[in-house]
């Protein structure tokens, strides 16, 4: 299975998705950090996938989104944005409610 088939199939197999560096345990960066901790903050239950593990999904999932950086979210097959996005999305409600319905 190619790089690209894979991430659809987690991100649309699974209702929340984390694409970071690290582990919510352990998160490799300031902003998968802050990713990690903005979900666990809504209650919400996601695959964290750590990018640092596959070089190939680390490239490649920056092509699927055209989205440069990590980490990424992606909320019932749709990809929602880096940690920037998720933090003002969070401070408005945004991001709580979007968990909710997914």
């Amino acid at each position: 299975m190619d790089v690209q088939a894979q991430i659809k199939e987690t991100v649309t197999n699974n209702k929340v998705v984390l694409y970071m560096k690290g582990s919510p345990k352990f998160p490799q960066c300031g902003f998968s950090s802050v990713a990690s901790q903005i979900l666990n903050a809504c209650g919400a239950e996601f695959v964290a996938v750590d990018v640092l593990q596959d070089m190939d999904i680390r490239e490649g999932i920056k092509q699927y989104a055209n989205w440069p950086t990590i980490p990424q979210l992606y909320v019932g097959g749709e990809f929602i944005g880096g940690a920037d996005i998720m933090r003002s999305m969070y401070q408005s409600g945004e991001l709580q409610e979007l968990l909710a319905k997914a």
